[in-house]
């Protein structure tokens, strides 16, 4: 009984690991139920005993992906507020969103057919903006960051960030091949935004990951 529960289990992680796999490599309209069970060289009816629609299995994603986003969070935590530490927080974020990549670039269409998800996101992002904005503040009291200057100039800053981290792939994909070598060139181009808001300490700091 155990041995059958513990094959069924491996059988959903493969699912889930191929459709992975698949929805980067193909696209997520070019990724059917059939393509997968196809890949893995079994019955759609097997599959379906593990999911019974494709956005089951899309939603498995993403939750996964937020698991792994939370886990970088709280595994930071701890950590002195630092321009490097910062930087290695974006770093590793970029990576999981390159592990998952079929989400960002179908990110509009999974928002507007999944409720699920799109529901979770609008929640997820409130969130990641106190996260964020407590880092900045924690960064102003550290004299890294200088005081705002106009109404809503963190915020803005964050929305930004925010924008460019959630669509930088499809900015990739439009002049260039996806690599992995493009998170290294696209987590420069957007730290960038943060730099005219430093104190000399600050660029200090900057300048010492960045040269």
């Amino acid at each position: 009984m155990k041995s059958k529960i513990k094959n069924q289990k491996n059988t959903k992680s493969l699912i889930v690991d191929t459709a992975l796999k698949l929805f980067n490599k193909m696209g997520l309209s070019k990724v059917t139920l059939r393509t997968i069970a196809k890949d893995m060289g079994i019955s759609q009816g097997n599959l379906n005993y593990h999911f019974k629609k494709r956005k089951d299995i899309i939603e498995t994603l993403y939750f996964q992906l937020v698991c792994k986003m939370e886990q970088n969070f709280h595994s930071h935590s701890d950590e002195a507020l630092t321009i490097k530490n910062f930087f290695n927080r974006m770093q590793e974020i970029m990576k999981q969103f390159y592990a998952y990549r079929f989400f960002m670039l179908d990110f509009v269409q999974i928002m507007r057919e999944n409720k699920v998800i799109s529901s979770h996101y609008q929640q997820l992002t409130v969130l990641r903006q106190k996260q964020v904005m407590g880092i900045f503040k924690g960064m102003i009291d550290k004299g890294i960051m200088r005081n705002e200057e106009i109404k809503d100039e963190y915020l803005n800053l964050y929305i930004r960030m925010n924008i460019m981290g959630d669509f930088w792939l499809s900015s990739a994909i439009t002049t260039q091949d996806l690599s992995p070598k493009l998170i290294d060139k696209y987590i420069h181009i957007i730290f960038q935004e943060f730099y005219p808001y430093l104190t000399p300490k600050g660029k200090e700091q900057f300048s010492s990951i960045t040269s």
